[in-house]
């Protein structure tokens, strides 16, 4: 009886999903009418003359891109001088804090009752909906969903605003009847990562965990840790453990370890693309990674290919321009109030027909310096085939290039932190080389004869080690990342620093 319902419901919430498949675009110019329409009301929407937009190309023409440091001033009337109206037509009580790495300051981004209930509640909703489509025998309903999220308090910064990371913001204003089924809001939001891991290590054991939902570096913490405290394999305490549905940063570098550490062939990896921006991709398939852009959450999207990425005023694509196998930075414009806001994160269409994607990098977190144009896709692709050649597996790393100088050309520097040692970490350098010329041309070029770049650099760095430095710098735990590429060595020095003072 229950089995029928739950999956009636999951049916009829694929409708939604089959819908804007089967009308793409004129799902996308719908979502622009009704952004458009709201914004004409705001401060914003006067400034740009909102209100005498009649289509995309008016769009384009008459508001600008938006940076972070474009966006600030109007953050700046919210927050501090308490307007209202000013990027959307209905308060905006809650800001998402977002560094996207581990940089000091914070961004924060703005959270509307419409981005939460028409974007992150319904593509949640849809998510579950396609997953259930692709596997008919789901029954992660039945069970307990463990949520890793966020590790900061909400804050209240006054007249009813507060602030918090997106995953914080996500739990305090689920549903009641969703939170049933999810880890308690006592321990989600407990803000000292170490303790809340032991207070989700305490829960688990005692609960029918059947999904997992979070970041795969930090619940691979947790995991490890839950094994050690019981002794028991993981598929003993959760007989009925079915999907872990993963976002945040790339599930290539974990997959060898969690297929180790969850010995459940049948467990299902569900790759999502949730952001403090909004909720843009769900995996499609069982049979690829690739992900379903979602088009009617209330975002407008446009697309900004590779060679504007540098540009003061960069031309810009929309959903029926885009091709496949080239890089895009998405470019979104938001019922949450963001508008041609660049985001920093690229993608690749792999489909038109549906439009499925996948993350590629982002438009910081790249190496190019010497016309190589190393993207994280690249990065990550190689290193996995170096661990496959190697029987390697990484926990994380992150890269940076050495400049030249008058004894050495120039080279990538890798600082990786293994859970599993290569065999021979000369031939993990060889295998990452021949990787990376093999998925791509221009690193291929300036490798020739070592003459602008040589083999790369590697150092293998203690484990724990990342776990340390984030935190010594107030950065552990829920949705903080390393910066995976860097194009100045500001990072990895800075990790270097740490090191040798640690030693």
């Amino acid at each position: 009886m229950i089995t029928n319902i739950a999956h009636k419901y999951l049916d009829f919430k694929y409708k939604e999903v089959a819908g804007f498949i089967n009308k793409p675009i004129c799902t996308q110019e719908k979502v622009l009418s009704y952004l458009l329409r709201n914004g004409a009301q705001t401060s914003i929407g006067d400034q740009y003359n909102f209100s005498s937009i009649e289509n995309k190309d008016d769009f384009r023409k008459q508001v600008p891109v938006f940076h972070y440091e474009d966006l600030r001033p109007y953050l700046d009337k919210i927050l501090i001088d308490k307007q209202q109206n000013v990027l959307w037509n209905k308060p905006v009580k809650w800001f998402a804090m977002s560094s996207g790495t581990t940089e000091d300051k914070s961004k924060y981004i703005p959270v509307t009752q419409e981005s939460l209930a028409k974007g992150h509640y319904k593509c949640g909703e849809q998510m579950l909906a396609i997953y259930g489509q692709a596997n008919h025998k789901a029954g992660f309903f039945f069970g307990k969903t463990l949520v890793l999220g966020g590790s900061k308090q909400i804050n209240n910064i006054g007249d009813g605003i507060f602030t918090g990371d997106i995953s914080a913001i996500l739990i305090k204003n689920l549903y009641f009847w969703a939170k049933r089924s999810r880890t308690p809001e006592s321990i989600s939001l407990l803000p000292d990562w170490e303790v809340k891991l032991q207070a989700l290590a305490d829960y688990a054991v005692k609960n029918d965990i059947r999904a997992f939902m979070g970041v795969p570096s930090w619940l691979l913490v947790l995991l490890k840790k839950i094994k050690a405290d019981t002794g028991r394999e993981l598929t003993d305490i959760w007989p009925n453990l079915e999907v872990f549905f993963h976002g945040g940063v790339s599930f290539t570098p974990f997959e060898e370890q969690y297929k180790k550490i969850i010995r459940k062939p049948e467990m299902h990896y569900w790759e999502i693309y949730n952001a403090s921006e909004g909720f843009f991709g769900v995996q499609f398939s069982d049979k690829s990674k690739d992900m379903l852009l979602m088009l009617d959450s209330g975002i407008y999207y446009e697309f900004v290919p590779m060679s504007e990425w540098n540009s003061e005023y960069p031309r810009t694509l929309t959903l029926d321009e885009v091709e496949t196998g080239q890089n895009y930075a998405l470019l979104i414009s938001t019922n949450g109030g963001l508008w041609r806001y660049m985001i920093g994160d690229t993608i690749e269409f792999t489909s038109t027909t549906p439009y499925l994607f996948r993350i590629t990098g982002r438009t910081k977190n790249f190496i190019n310096a010497f016309g190589e144009e190393i993207i994280i896709d690249n990065a990550e692709r190689a290193l996995s085939e170096a661990c496959k050649d190697t029987g390697a597996q990484i926990t994380e790393y992150t890269a940076a290039p050495v400049y030249f100088g008058d004894e050495n050309t120039g080279a990538h520097e890798w600082f990786i932190e293994f859970s599993v040692e290569p065999d021979d970490l000369d031939e993990f350098v060889k295998s990452l080389d021949d990787n990376l010329k093999r998925v791509n041309s221009d690193y291929e070029a300036k490798r020739s004869y070592n003459l602008s770049l040589g083999l790369p650099i590697v150092k293998s760095l203690p484990k724990g080690t990342f776990n340390e430095w984030l935190k010594s710098i107030g950065k552990l735990g829920g949705q903080n990342k390393v910066p995976r590429l860097s194009n100045n060595r500001d990072y990895i020095d800075r990790l270097r620093l740490f090191i040798e003072q640690t030693r």
